[in-house]
């Protein structure tokens, strides 16, 4: 895999292919580096498409230690590192309502991203500047990872 920090963007826009789970931690970690801060990510893709691999990536990039790992349960986790991450999965949210009523906005302490999995079930709730990835797997099982 060979990914030019001088045209990540680009690279992520037109589709990245990842072989591995390590290569797909290396682009996210390459890719941490050109995410504003206050920045809420949109991960979308199937069970086993990448998604918290992909935000684990970003974390390891942050200086987060801990373990990350889908927060399907419990609705999002706090992570905090050179800059706080919030990982929500809104598979079980059914509206933005919904996130509003989880009042994630009120503890969010810059620089921060909030990295959302199963954006569509709160599309409605989600800011027009968000930053929308997809991520699927190809009849070979190499993961691409696109940004939209």
């Amino acid at each position: 895999m060979s990914l030019s920090a001088s045209n990540l963007l680009q690279q992520l826009r037109e589709g990245v292919v990842s072989k591995s789970a390590d290569e797909t931690e290396q682009i996210a970690r390459a890719f941490a580096a050109l995410v504003p801060e206050n920045q809420v990510l949109a991960f979308h893709g199937d069970l086993g498409a990448g998604k918290t691999t992909f935000i684990r990536g970003l974390a390891r990039a942050w200086d987060i230690v801990e373990p990350v790992t889908s927060p399907t349960f419990n609705l999002y986790t706090l992570y905090q590192g050179s800059r706080q991450l919030v990982h929500l999965d809104a598979y079980r949210l059914g509206s933005g309502a919904d996130l509003d009523a989880l009042m994630i906005d009120d503890f969010l302490a810059p620089p921060w991203c909030l990295a959302v999995e199963w954006p569509e079930r709160i599309a409605d709730g989600l800011p027009d500047d968000a930053w929308h990835l997809y991520l699927d797997i190809d009849a070979t099982t190499a993961h691409r990872i696109r940004l939209g």
